[in-house]
């Protein structure tokens, strides 16, 4: 493996919005979604208790409730163009992102994402419950990166990481090439390229120039 690439998904792949919010909207509880999220990015809320206030919604569903309304999600342009040009170049694409499990796995499927990561929703009996399973914030975004690399034998300047927020921060400190892709300010000011647009294979021209410098271990 020549090196990796993380991608987040909302305001990545998910242009415009978030794919708690889409899912939220279509499970019915879409104002209060809107509302736990605008107050994580405030800071008034903690990602915890924002992602508790948006599982209660999910109560009584089942995955494949939730796997059906994946199938209208809004996305950007060029993913699976892009993932196939980084397997075509030996680089392991991966969805890091703080989106429910079920997005990341859905994208994974679709997509050919090698994982991802996100927290889980606890289910019972074929039903979410609507508790949280297991919490994951920007830092565990982090170490999930750090895992997959050290289990695929590279070091973190050898992988390359694709966002837009500030929960991409740690990871941008961590990788080898910091993509903001429609970034806001923060991401921007913390990456090495910043691009925009509504194709994902906006960031390929940045990642072969990284990939022809020859990252080393």
């Amino acid at each position: 493996m020549r090196g990796a690439v993380f991608f987040d998904v909302d305001g990545t792949l998910v242009p415009g919005g978030s794919s708690g919010q889409h899912l939220a909207d279509r499970l019915g509880h879409g104002a209060v979604c809107r509302e736990a999220e605008a107050g994580y990015d405030s800071g008034a809320l903690t990602n915890q208790e924002a992602s508790v206030i948006d599982a209660r919604g999910w109560a009584g569903w089942t995955p494949a409730d939730v796997r059906g309304f994946l199938g209208s999600l809004p996305l950007v342009d060029g993913i699976a163009e892009t993932v196939a040009w980084c397997r075509e170049r030996d680089l392991l694409p991966v969805v890091t992102t703080l989106a429910w499990d079920a997005v990341g796995s859905y994208l994974c499927d679709r997509f050919g994402f090698a994982e991802s990561c996100g927290p889980r929703l606890e289910i019972v009996g074929g039903r979410y419950t609507g508790e949280v399973a297991e919490h994951i914030d920007e830092f565990g975004k982090r170490d999930f990166a750090r895992r997959v690399a050290a289990r695929v034998g590279l070091t973190m300047n050898r992988c390359a990481a694709v966002g837009d927020s500030r929960s991409d921060l740690p990871l941008f400190a961590d990788a080898g090439l910091a993509v903001a892709f429609n970034g806001q300010p923060a991401a921007r000011a913390a990456a090495h390229v910043s691009v925009a647009g509504g194709d994902l294979r906006a960031v390929l021209p940045a990642l072969s120039a990284w990939q022809g410098r020859g990252p080393t271990a």
